[in-house]
C-alpha cells in the first residue's frame, strides 16, 4: 500500500540522515533487509551507491523488476555479512534486524545469530563510519539483546528514539559507530518532552550514562556501574549491583 511505501521512505531518509555521510563524495552503503529496494531508491537519489541483502527471493525479484540501481544479494544476515573488510561507508536497515531475535529453526540461537551479524558487519564497515538500524522491538528484553550483541561486537553508540511520546510515530534507530565514539544524535520530537524519562523506560539501565556529556566522575556510583556493565558485556564474572554498590564506608577508628 502507498502508506507503507511512504513510511518506509521516511524512515530511509531519516536513517541516511543519521549516518552523517560526507557531502563531497559518493559513498557505498549496505542495505540490510533491502526488500524491494525502496530505501535503495532514496540512496540512489542522494547520489550514493548501494548493495542490498535480503532473505526473501520474492522481494528481491520485485527489486529486479523495478530495475533498482543497487546490486542485490540473496542471503540470511544471521549467517554474517560476506564482504571485504572496510568495504562500506555506512549501513542502513529498515525494520529488519528484529527478525534475528526469532529462532525459526531448532539450530537457531538468536544471540549467536545477532553476534555473527554484528561482528561481520563491524568488519565490513570502514573505520569512522556508522550503521543505522531502524527496528520494531517487541519489548525491552529484545532491545537489550540486540544492543548488547552490537556492543559485544565492538560498536559504540546506542538507541535514538524519534517521537518517544507518540504511540504512532515513535521510532527506534540503533545508531552504531565504528572505531570512533561519536555523539549520539538527538531523537526527533524530544525537545519539549522530558526525554530522559521516556527513553530510559524502554532502554533499561544501559543508556543511562551515555546521554550525559562527558564521562561520569571517577569512582562515583555511576562510574562503578558503567565499569561493571562493560565487564559484563565482555563476558566477565561480575557481582550483581545492589543498593550498596559505590557506597562510602564509614571511617574506622
Amino acid at each position: 500500500s502507498s502508506r507503507v511505501v511512504e513510511i518506509q521512505s521516511q524512515m530511509s531518509e531519516r536513517a541516511v540522515e543519521l549516518l552523517g555521510l560526507p557531502e563531497d563524495r559518493p559513498c557505498l552503503l549496505l542495505d540490510v533487509g533491502c526488500g524491494s529496494g525502496l530505501s535503495g531508491d532514496y540512496i540512489s537519489e542522494e547520489g550514493h551507491y548501494w548493495i542490498g541483502m535480503d532473505i526473501s527471493p520474492a522481494m528481491l525479484d520485485v527489486a529486479v523488476e523495478r530495475e533498482v540501481e543497487g546490486d542485490l544479494l540473496l542471503a540470511d544476515v544471521g549467517h554474517g555479512i560476506p564482504f571485504r573488510p572496510g568495504m562500506f561507508d555506512g549501513c542502513i536497515s529498515i525494520s529488519a534486524v528484529q527478525w534475528l531475535c526469532n529462532a525459526d529453526k531448532k539450530s537457531h540461537s538468536p544471540p549467536k545469530r545477532l553476534y555473527r551479524f554484528f561482528s561481520t558487519l563491524y568488519t565490513a564497515l570502514a573505520r569512522g563510519s556508522r550503521a543505522v538500524l531502524q527496528l520494531y522491538p517487541e519489548n525491552s528484553e529484545q532491545l537489550e539483546l540486540i544492543t548488547s550483541q552490537a556492543m559485544r561486537a565492538g560498536f559504540t553508540g546506542g538507541m535514538v528514539v524519534d517521537y518517544p511520546n507518540s504511540a504512532k510515530a515513535k521510532k527506534f534507530f540503533l545508531c552504531l559507530f565504528v572505531g570512533t565514539s561519536g555523539t549520539l544524535p538527538k531523537g526527533l520530537g524530544t525537545e519539549c518532552a522530558n526525554e530522559e524519562l521516556h527513553q530510559a523506560k524502554f532502554t533499561n539501565e544501559r543508556t543511562r550514562f551515555r546521554n550525559v556529556k562527558g564521562k561520569s566522575v571517577k569512582k562515583s556510583r555511576d562510574w562503578i556501574l558503567e565499569k561493571k556493565e562493560r565487564r559484563r558485556r565482555q563476558g566477565k564474572e561480575v557481582r550483581p549491583d545492589t543498593k550498596y554498590t559505590g557506597r562510602k564506608r564509614r571511617p574506622h577508628f
